[in-house]
């Protein structure tokens, strides 16, 4: 029984991931399949680094998206595979000068009221996706009113299941959001089952990845790694923040047990094999860690179960395309209460250190780091540039050291 108790909660996560995690994919050109299988076996990786004790799930980056598109076209697949593999490596500097100059570090550069602010841009800049993923049926923002009574079905079924659920049922919340959306989907005819009905039972990612272009032997192409390998910084930054998150809702310090530099070499290391497998760079996967606030389950184990399940769709071509054929809005409407946790997670960071936000200092720096991380702000070129979560990140520390701290601060 526990078994299948834990089975359950797993599945339930890699439900929670899965929409973003074949997205990239989807929108790069390269293989879902393949996607599915390295997010599997680079959040197995990631908690083997980790000593197994943080409830992380890592997979697809959203930031890597524009390079990614613009090296396939331009260098090929080989050329891309290769600077995804030398992506990793930006996760690995960065967990090295922790290791070396101490987790201190990230105490100086990265105090409450710098992470703060970060972790509530990590969970509001993804409000217009699940506000867009609730109001339309393709996920494109186009207002749908099919669409928004499956999302607000899917929504108010998790709210009521959070709130009024007892026993099994309240560790499912999400998961009913789920089943009452899909099952209200197919009353409205929202649902296409031909994909599912053709798909195949079983077949090799990479056999098909071949044959369609999207993976070959990696090469080492100097202006497709320039293009790419600077835009790991951002997701870098992103993990830190993303660490924070999860030891506040777990109430745990991971920057400190197993150690920042631990999260991130396994971050790295899931990246730059991710990149030889011919899988999109791997990150930190903010819904998946509301889903653990959601829930209230602080248990590794359920991640590396929704881990080996990732590998097992990879391979079976008829369960994938089941979850292929989730409609966006069911997620959407779930999403919205997710993101929304994430951002409430900063604003108790800052409640929890009793931070002063009355005092101009304080103010600037999170007005700075809110503006430039939920308004996009960008420096840089076109394809190779600093935006949202890690320039506001990179703002928010240069801020910090350069404003005077008041009198009751230097205490």
């Amino acid at each position: 029984m526990e078994l299948l108790k834990k089975t359950i909660l797993g599945m339930q996560l890699l439900f929670v991931a899965f929409g973003a995690l074949v997205l990239v994919p989807y929108l790069t050109g390269m293989s879902p399949s393949i996607a599915l299988f390295t997010a599997g076996l680079g959040t197995l990786i990631y908690h083997f680094v980790t000593k197994k004790v943080i409830p992380i799930f890592i997979a697809s980056s959203f930031a890597f998206i524009a390079p990614i598109i613009v090296s396939m076209k331009t260098y090929g697949p080989a050329a891309t595979m290769g600077s995804l593999m030398l992506s990793g490596i930006v996760f690995i500097i960065f967990a090295i000068i922790i290791k070396y100059k101490g987790v201190n570090i990230i105490d100086k550069y990265l105090p409450p009221i710098v992470i703060g602010p970060v972790i509530m841009v990590i969970g509001l800049k993804l409000a217009p996706v699940a506000i867009n993923m609730a109001k339309s049926l393709d996920g494109s923002g186009k207002i749908n009113n099919t669409a928004l009574i499956i999302s607000s079905v899917s929504l108010l079924t998790t709210i009521i299941v959070v709130l009024k659920g007892k026993k099994w049922l309240s560790l499912i919340p999400i998961l009913s959001g789920i089943i009452v959306g899909y099952i209200t989907s197919i009353f409205l005819g929202a649902i296409d089952f031909n994909k599912l009905i053709n798909a195949p039972w079983f077949s090799i990612p990479w056999v098909d990845a071949i044959k369609n272009n999207q993976w070959a032997l990696p090469e080492f192409n100097i202006n497709s790694i320039l293009l790419i390998v600077p835009v790991a910084i951002a997701p870098a930054l992103e993990h830190i923040g993303d660490i924070f998150a999860i030891s506040n809702v777990v109430g745990k310090d991971f920057t400190k047990e197993p150690g920042l530099h631990r999260s991130l070499t396994g971050d790295g290391i899931a990246t730059s094999l991710a990149g030889f497998l011919g899988g999109p760079p791997c990150t930190t996967y903010t819904e998946v860690t509301g889903a653990v606030a959601l829930l209230k389950i602080y248990d590794a184990s359920l991640l590396r179960i929704a881990a080996v399940f990732s590998i097992c769709l990879a391979f079976f071509g008829k369960l994938s395309a089941f979850l292929s054929s989730i409609p966006v809005p069911v997620m959407g409407g779930i999403m919205i209460l997710l993101f929304g946790m994430i951002a409430s997670i900063g604003i108790q960071t800052l409640i929890r250190e009793k931070l002063d936000i009355s005092q101009p200092r304080n103010l600037v720096i999170i007005a700075v780091i809110l503006v430039f991380g939920i308004g996009d702000m960008v420096i840089g070129t076109e394809t190779i540039n600093i935006s949202g979560i890690g320039l506001a990140g990179i703002a928010g520390m240069l801020l910090n050291i350069i404003l005077p701290q008041t009198k009751q601060e230097t205490k």
